[in-house]
């Protein structure tokens, strides 16, 4: 139960984090003058990612032990895949039910060039990083970690510099300063460095909690960090993404997982070849070849068709629960 309270402990304190970092995020975002596709691809993406993306890091930098690493390494590679599986059902599902309500189309209000940027880039990034597990020679592994982290700037460019800059959406008041009608620079950074901070600690908590139910429960920490983890960690970007759905500004709502499947395509595993031998396991390529497979299916319906349902992206739920029956089902 102490490992329990621990892992609750850990993940409320990320979240928290997360919400004061996406806050203080949004008005950097208006402040710099960004345009939208940046704000939703980059700066939202980022940071609601920004939890799921440390975990991985602070398990590999504890390097105490084989669990860690294992948590690690899941961490990295189920972020991706819940994006591209389970994130899209539920974005897809919260559509749905708004059509069949009346409140808006079944057909996705999107930016066609936009979503298949961003899922070309994944499905491109993250067989890159996929095929470095098999090289033998640690050495062109680094290259190719160089290669992912070059490639999100390539992506992270084309992103801010297309599309006009425009106002966006009302906001929330900055959290740490709520009187002020446009809040000043000073408390927007210290906000985002408290945040930082904040889902830091509360990531370490979290990782520890991990390794320790790993053992009591006899589970495979890859198999816990996978499945888990990305679930609860995944929370901003699905919150975030049912929000803007309701609104009717699904490139934004999409925006925000496709830019995040990006940046956890690139660079997050880029941090785990060079920290770890970079050596993954039967589990570990069902789990990316799954959600390469979801994300490729959008990515050619969207191109066939030049539109996008919303029960398309219930086909991410597919593939999901694909995912459980291999491995839990048959223990792969």
């Amino acid at each position: 139960m102490a490992n329990i309270g621990t892992l609750l402990m850990g993940l409320g304190i990320i979240l928290v984090s997360a919400e004061l970092f996406t806050n203080g995020i949004e008005w950097l975002g208006r402040r710099m003058k960004l345009s939208e596709g940046a704000v939703g691809s980059i700066l939202a993406a980022v940071g609601t990612a920004l939890p799921e993306t440390l975990v991985p890091v602070i398990a590999i930098g504890m390097g105490a032990s084989q669990a860690a690493t294992e948590i690690g390494v899941g961490a990295i590679l189920g972020a991706p895949f819940m994006l591209g599986t389970l994130a899209l059902f539920v974005t897809g599902t919260a559509a749905l039910i708004l059509a069949l309500l009346g409140r808006r189309r079944a057909t996705m209000m999107i930016d066609n060039r936009v979503m298949k940027r961003d899922l070309k880039f994944f499905l491109i990034i993250y067989s890159t990083a996929i095929l470095a597990a098999l090289l033998s020679n640690h050495s062109y592994k680094l290259i190719l970690a160089a290669g992912l982290v070059a490639a999100y700037g390539v992506y992270a460019y084309k992103t801010i510099t297309s599309g006009e800059c425009v106002a966006g959406e009302e906001l929330k008041p900055l959290l740490l300063n709520r009187t002020s009608v446009v809040p000043r620079f000073r408390f927007i950074l210290l906000q985002v460095l408290l945040a930082v901070g904040g889902i830091i600690g509360g990531a370490e908590l979290f990782v520890h909690a991990m390794e320790k139910l790993a053992v009591v429960m006899d589970i495979a920490p890859f198999i816990l960090s996978v499945v888990i983890t990305p679930i609860a960690t995944e929370l901003p970007e699905k919150f975030n993404s049912i929000i803007w759905v309701s609104r009717g500004k699904d490139t934004l709502a999409l925006g925000n997982i496709t830019g995040a499947m990006v940046f956890q395509s690139s660079i997050i595993p880029a941090i785990g070849i060079v920290m770890t031998p970079w050596v993954l396991n039967t589990a570990a390529f069902t789990c990316a070849l799954v959600a390469l497979s979801s994300a490729a299916m959008i990515y050619v319906f969207l191109s066939l068709k030049g539109y996008l349902r919303a029960y398309t992206l219930l086909s991410g739920g597919v593939f999901y629960s694909l995912f459980l029956f291999l491995i839990i089902g048959h223990k792969i």
